[in-house]
């Protein structure tokens, strides 16, 4: 499920795009087959050829947004300061996603989804997302800044801090004007005090 069939790659992204547009405009109830095809003046049939249903629709909907934040935290360069780079990651992958995708972070991260089942179509794209998350925390590791903690136990940490973040600026809670600097004080903090040992 989720995965695009021959019709053109360009097509199956542009009904993706149509789809995101639409599921964030005005949620997730207005997305239909009949709307997505017609917003780039197609006919059912290649949506329905691409993708093989609405449900797998959406299932490649949330496959995109952890595409998107694997991608980004490839193409971020290290320096020789990982706890640094892991909190840049935050800001400048996680918040810029959540910016930029509001509809992928709440289908794809929050599972925002009518049936919660569908989770389990885009459950690969979430691992490897969270592997090249795990990459930049195995940095810290191998510096020894992690405490004690686990690389799996520290990636949950700073994943939890970055979605009750996104979470808190989707519905304005964060002072505004504040925001980036409030998550860039809050990531650093996290992983600075991943250096002070954990008690088992």
């Amino acid at each position: 499920m989720g995965r695009k069939r021959q019709h053109g790659e360009a097509t199956a992204t542009a009904l993706l795009d149509e789809a995101e547009r639409i599921v964030e405009a005005e949620g997730l109830d207005a997305l239909t087959v009949r709307r997505v095809a017609a917003g780039i003046d197609t006919t059912t049939r290649a949506v329905y050829t691409a993708f093989g249903s609405k449900d797998a629709l959406l299932v490649a909907l949330g496959a995109r947004g952890f595409d998107i934040l694997r991608a980004g935290i490839e193409d971020r360069p290290v320096t020789d300061d990982p706890a640094a780079d892991l909190a840049e990651d935050g800001v400048a992958v996680f918040r810029r996603f959540m910016i930029e995708h509001p509809a992928l972070f709440r289908i794809g991260v929050q599972r925002a989804l009518p049936e919660p089942g569908l989770a389990a179509g885009f459950r690969d794209a979430a691992v490897d997302a969270l592997a090249g998350l795990a990459t930049r925390v195995e940095r810290l590791e191998a510096g020894g800044l992690l405490g004690g903690r686990t690389v799996p136990d520290a990636v949950t940490e700073f994943h939890a801090l970055c979605e009750g973040l996104a979470v808190l600026e989707l519905r304005s809670a964060l002072p505004p004007g504040k925001e980036e600097r409030i998550w860039r004080d809050a990531l650093t903090a996290l992983v600075r005090g991943f250096t002070h040992p954990v008690e088992r």
